[in-house]
């Protein structure tokens, strides 16, 4: 089987694709053509706006589920990508693929249980298959390495992270480059992300604040991608991968209609006195292949980078190249299978006698996992994962060692991991030595019954609600995470038939080995006719749209109907007897609404939803028109309450 690839949008493996089709002036596109035009045409950002459209139909097509979850898959959005795959799955008439597709955004959510059932579920229908095996090798590593992480710290790069995408750190002795998006209109965006075209930025080693458009030379001028960057150790020659911004493309015919593909290539700009000398890497060959992500050898004689050229192993592989005493470079050399797998391998990265890559073709967390090798007398020898935190659930690429001794490795790496600000984010990362231990032991409890939960999935997740361990709880309810001092963190707890339960917990700076306890209380909803009040759900006043907080508890629910198919409920809004009986009726059935609208927009289906508004007819405690009451009693009654109807 040949693998659908999911990571396009990490500027290697496509280009750009071009479509030429002709329609007569009288003829408008219906919206099922305009999508499946754009879906055609990769612009995955631009296809999901119009499949969502379709979505809403009541008799909805699953072919536009399918293409409505890879469209989010393939920009990254794999929370939306899993919601609308888990309805596809509920379908008997979806593509075989589907399954493959929903295993992998499983995975990358981190829900490695799941993922490998969807896995089996797969290979039931489809028989053994080379790509899934290694990806249950991967989801069982993970669960082990999550279980105990590294003593690595990993922190965004705030200085330079934006609401958009920022990747490829490396580091000159004067300079940080990097790769980015751009709010700057004269930019041209790309229908796959919806986003701006990739340009070159740069800030000084040492200052603070966002970094700015490389301005040097014409490295920013071509009209598509430009970025990642290599330098030389001095900084004075940098290796620029771009897009091809010229008519040399590739170009083929598919069900009648022309198409054209614009690839990568790797441009080398030289420092002569002030200015930048361009001249193209002789192994270019735009009409053929992609070629770029650039890493020089210490010692600089060797230019490693990855291509599709004819003669790898198999979907994207890395290469090298010889630096020539005359000057000109050797002919390509495939690295070999010790790196290469017929599935993509990119971003490598040389420093010292260890070698970096990242790869989705060896079993690893998600999408592209970050590897370490040895480099021996010129081979690359002993590839291993590099495990969790460094590896996440998501994609984890363009691994810089900045600095590396004998106490320390420093430097930085990119990721699309939960608590990102923007699509990419750039990551410091370096070893930790913590002089006390922390630990956070806790048990996980049935709230209703208050009797021990065995098996429970618990996260703890850090300040920027990005994952930093993951356990099942023992046979005794038990589980225990490491901790760092002075640490806010988040502690969720999971199970399939239960809606879950989190405690926040804020550590302190200790004087000795310290233990936190807590204890998590999951609400059972298999009961029908069971209630629960979510939690913490708030509106501004007289308002009910949806605020950030309430959508983060929303959430929640969101993965308790995903996780449970068959759970469906009445989603209900009360307020507190201030204001007329017509006046609260009518908000709280506007805000039942609302959240109800929000659930669906997260791939839910509406028909397992019901919206009801109560107003004041349901009080909890005294406070009826005309009792004087309390704030907090008050409050009591503004709650937001679950009813399983049906399991």
């Amino acid at each position: 089987m040949k693998y659908n690839r999911i990571f396009l949008n990490h500027y290697f493996v496509l280009g750009l694709m071009f479509l030429t089709t002709t329609v007569c002036a009288q003829e408008q596109l219906s919206l099922q053509a305009k999508a499946d035009l754009l879906f055609e045409k990769y612009e995955y950002y631009n296809a999901a706006q119009l499949y969502g459209k379709l979505s809403e139909s009541k008799k909805v097509k699953t072919r536009n589920l399918e293409r409505l979850a890879e469209s989010y898959a393939q920009i990254n959005n794999y929370d939306l990508a899993e919601n609308w795959y888990a309805r596809v799955a509920q379908r008997t008439d979806y593509n075989k693929n589907s399954l493959l597709q929903y295993a992998n955004v499983l995975k990358q959510n981190g829900k490695y249980a799941e993922a490998k059932a969807m896995y089996g579920r797969y290979m039931e229908e489809q028989g053994d298959d080379d790509f899934v095996k290694v990806a249950l090798q991967g989801a069982d590593s993970a669960v082990r390495w999550i279980a105990h992480p590294g003593k690595v710290e990993i922190l965004p790069f705030s200085d330079v992270n934006t609401p958009l995408s920022e990747f490829g750190m490396i580091a000159t002795p004067n300079k940080l480059y990097y790769a980015g998006e751009t709010n700057d209109i004269t930019v041209g965006k790309s229908g796959m992300t919806g986003h701006s075209f990739l340009r070159l930025f740069s800030k000084d080693v040492n200052a603070s604040g966002k970094g700015t458009i490389v301005s040097d030379g014409n490295m920013n001028d071509a009209k598509y991608h430009v970025g990642p960057v290599a330098s030389s150790g001095t900084g004075d020659k940098l290796y620029v991968t771009r897009t091809n911004p010229d008519k040399e493309v590739q170009k083929y015919r598919k069900g009648g209609q022309k198409w054209s593909r614009s690839t990568l290539e790797l441009m080398i700009y030289e420092k002569v006195g002030n200015d930048w000398k361009e001249t193209a890497f002789p192994f270019n060959n735009v009409k053929e292949y992609s070629l770029g992500h650039a890493a020089w050898s210490d010692s600089e004689n060797r230019l490693y980078f990855a291509s599709d050229m004819p003669g790898g192993l198999g979907g994207v592989d890395i290469w090298y190249s010889d630096f020539q005493a005359d000057g000109s470079w050797g002919s390509p050399v495939n690295a070999g299978g010790e790196v290469n797998t017929q599935y993509d391998e990119m971003f490598p990265m040389v420093s010292g006698n260890k070698f970096y890559f990242s790869s989705n073709g060896r079993p690893g967390m998600g999408g592209l996992d970050i590897f370490e090798a040895k480099v021996k007398s010129g081979k690359i020898v002993q590839v291993k994962n590099m495990g969790f935190p460094i590896n996440s659930a998501s994609d984890d690429f363009a691994y810089f060692v900045q600095e590396d001794n004998e106490t320390a490795q420093k430097g930085f790496l990119s990721s699309n991991r939960k608590g990102t600000v923007g699509g990419d984010d750039i990551y410091h990362y370096a070893n930790k030595k913590p002089v006390f231990k922390i630990i956070i032991e806790g048990k996980t409890f049935n709230k209703k019954s208050r009797e021990l939960l065995t098996e429970t999935n618990v996260t703890l997740y850090g300040d920027k609600r990005e994952m930093l361990a993951k356990t099942l709880s023992n046979g005794k309810a038990e589980f225990t995470f490491d901790a760092d001092k002075n640490s806010r963190y988040k502690i969720l707890g999971e199970r399939s038939g239960f809606h879950a339960d989190s405690v926040s917990l804020l550590t302190a700076v200790p004087t000795k080995d310290t233990v936190y306890q807590v204890a998590l209380y999951l609400e059972p909803i298999m009961e029908v006719g069971h209630k629960f009040v979510l939690e913490n759900i708030y509106y501004d006043f007289d308002k009910y749209n949806i605020r950030k907080d309430a959508a983060v508890i929303l959430d929640q629910l969101v993965r308790t109907l995903r996780d449970n198919p068959t759970l469906r409920i009445e989603l209900s809004s009360h307020t507190d007897s201030r204001g007329t009986h017509r006046y609260n009726d009518v908000l709280s059935q506007r805000r039942a609404e609302s959240a109800v609208n929000y659930i669906v927009s997260r791939g839910i289906e509406r028909d397992r939803l019901v919206a009801k508004g109560y107003g004041e007819r349901r009080l909890v405690n005294r406070c009826a028109d005309g009792v004087k009451c309390s704030a907090a009693e008050h409050q009591a009654n503004r709650r937001t309450e679950v009813e399983v109807l049906s399991y």
